[in-house]
């Protein structure tokens, strides 16, 4: 296990010296390997890009790598994401599949960015948003929100008949699991002092 020597989010004012050009405040964590030499590497945890760098690095090189590999994460996820319409077509076959009796269907269905939530659906103009943190999820994960957004159109609390239904999903217990590990991830990343006294402890 890599030993950190800092823990950087990124954030938007250019005036900061700890500044990277392009990265939202919160969505990256720069981590500077002694381990590391030359190479850099990206990838995504817990709803957070994870870039490591070598400790040496210079803060001039910093802020000009860490954008190029995050905007390759990002292109990869491009390549991997449904499209919105994508994602209303897959909402309609698992209600015909799964709930036939739900006619209703979602007016538009758009990727969010969204932290609290998995998805919310708007009764009252038929809208399902879905957060972007499920970009690049398992396929099954993806289904339980959409299937779970999709039941609210008819049944807008969490009652008896929600409840029936959505027990339909044949792998609910397994998405859940996946649904519940990446948000305990997240929360271990978004606390950068409990995030290093884990790998310190690993290392």
């Amino acid at each position: 296990m890599d030993i950190m020597d800092s823990i950087n989010p990124g954030c938007e004012e250019l005036g900061d010296e700890n500044t990277l050009p392009g990265i939202s405040e919160g969505e990256i964590i720069v981590i500077r390997s002694t381990r590391r030499k030359k190479n850099i590497s990206a990838y995504r945890q817990g709803g957070r890009i994870v870039v490591s760098i070598p400790a040496r690095m210079s803060k001039a090189d910093e802020r000009a790598m860490v954008p190029e590999m995050v905007a390759k994460i990002r292109a990869q996820e491009a390549a991997m994401t449904m499209s919105e319409e994508a994602l209303a077509n897959r909402i309609d076959e698992l209600l015909r599949e799964l709930a036939p009796e739900i006619t209703l269907r979602p007016a538009c269905v758009s990727w969010r960015a969204m932290r609290e939530r998995w998805g919310s659906c708007t009764g009252v103009d038929r809208s399902i948003r879905i957060s972007d943190r499920l970009k690049g999820a398992p396929g099954h994960a993806l289904d339980f929100v959409l299937f779970h957004e999709a039941i609210h159109l008819q049944y807008f609390d969490h009652g008896p008949q929600f409840k029936e239904l959505l027990a339909r999903f044949p792998r609910a217990e397994i998405a859940s699991a996946y649904l519940d590990g990446y948000e305990a991830a997240e929360t271990a990343l978004a606390a950068p002092e409990a995030l290093k006294k884990l790998l310190h402890r690993h290392a």
